[in-house]
Formats: structure tokens, C-alpha cells, sequence
């Protein structure tokens, strides 16, 4: 997990070994919400999983519910550095290479923070405070998408809706696969991602009589 700079629960800015010390506090959180749910995560389980001290945690965090919001502020962070280097969507091989690749890097994010995700989620849908950074994240990923998709005029879409249409395929499709709701290969969840960015926004997964060129779509495990 990335280091964000931040001050300890005192105010006071952090040196190399407390950001060590608050690091490894950050994972243990992760992990312990990772295995038993944030509602049932308890202080006493972090320490131990850090083999720290409650009077080391408070050094930290306020509280667990800090040290969550925290764990959500670096996810946040990640998410929106790779969002800063989405690439163009055009209807090109390379534009298609260029996006498999960053939706690649989507899902290894998404995998690697899966049990924050998910917790960030039920605290948004809950209304509790961690949650309210969601609405951010999607908002700058939906913008910068919408900014980067070169749309033929004959589709006849607004950016904006193809964009927020398009963001939400691609998280809930990682979310599914992430809890193992959905049974597919890594390789089948990128190729039908980028499948269908290209027959919404291209035309290009059927001819002029509608029928479809090929069954790219759920028929391929590899590129």
C-alpha cells in the first residue's frame, strides 16, 4: 500500500520511522477488514495483526473509524493518479491496446484494495462519512473520461452520459469478479470491457447489416 504523507493523531508531522510504524498499522487495518468486515474489525485485532499496542495505535489514528477513513484517502489517492493517465479512447488498435492496458491496471488496483473498496462502498450506501469520497473519485474518473473519448458525431451520445455509463460497467464488473460473484478469466474481463467500449461508442463489433464481425465479446481468454 502507497505512504501519504499525514500527520500523527496529534497533529504533529510524522518522521520516517512513524510513517513506517503508521504504514504498517494501515495494512494490518486492511487486512483485518479484509477478513472479518469493517463493522466487526476491532481495534484489538489491528494491534495484534501489527503485533503493535493500543498506546501506538492512538498515536495514530482517533480511532478505528480514522484509520478506515485514512485506508480510503490512499485507495482514493491511487485511483486518482491512474485516472490522471487514462489514455485517449479512439477506435484504433493502438487506442484499444492503450485502453486494455489501463483497464489491466484498473483491475490490479482493484484487486489489491478489493476489501477497502468494498467496506468504502457499504459506508457510502450507509451514509457514514468514509463514504462521502465517493462521489469525488467517480466524478474526476467520469470527467477525464468524457474529456478523452473521441466520439464519430453519427453515434449521436453525450460524452458525459457515455463516460458515467461506461465508468460503471467497468467498476461493477471489477466489484463481481472481485467478491467472486462473477466467474471469468482476467483476460475475458478485459477483452469484453473493451468490447463493448468499442461496439457502443464505435459500431465496430457489427457490420452494415447489423450482424456481428466476429464474437470477440465473452468468446476470448486471451488478446
Amino acid at each position: 500500500m502507497a505512504e501519504a504523507p499525514i500527520a500523527g493523531a496529534d497533529g504533529r508531522a510524522l518522521q520516517a520511522r512513524g510513517h513506517k510504524t503508521r504504514l504498517r498499522l494501515l495494512n494490518a487495518g486492511a487486512k483485518v477488514i479484509a477478513d472479518q468486515g469493517l463493522h466487526a474489525a476491532r481495534v484489538d485485532d489491528i494491534v495484534k495483526a501489527a503485533k503493535s499496542s493500543h498506546g501506538t495505535f492512538y498515536l495514530y489514528f482517533a480511532s478505528k473509524d480514522d484509520l478506515f477513513e485514512q485506508l480510503v484517502e490512499v485507495v482514493a489517492t491511487e485511483i486518482r493518479e491512474l485516472v490522471a493517465e487514462l489514455p485517449t479512447v479512439s477506435p484504433t488498435d493502438e487506442g484499444r491496446a492503450q485502453l486494455r492496458h489501463w483497464l489491466e491496471r484498473f483491475a490490479d488496483l482493484y484487486e489489491e484494495h478489493g476489501p477497502v473498496i468494498r467496506a468504502w462502498t457499504e459506508a457510502e450506501l450507509s451514509g457514514e462519512v468514509a463514504g462521502h469520497q465517493g462521489d469525488a473519485v467517480l466524478g474526476d474518473l467520469v470527467g477525464t473520461l468524457a474529456t478523452r473519448l473521441r466520439l464519430p458525431r453519427r453515434a449521436g451520445l453525450d460524452p458525459g452520459i457515455a463516460a458515467l455509463a461506461l465508468v460503471t460497467l467497468v467498476e461493477r464488473l471489477n466489484y463481481y469478479a472481485n467478491t467472486r460473484q462473477l466467474r471469468a478469466s482476467r483476460d475475458e474481463l478485459l477483452d469484453v470491457m473493451v468490447d463493448i467500449f468499442d461496439a457502443a461508442l464505435f459500431d465496430r463489433g457489427s457490420d452494415a447489416n447489423g450482424t456481428p464481425e466476429d464474437s470477440r465479446i465473452g468468446s476470448r481468454g486471451t488478446t
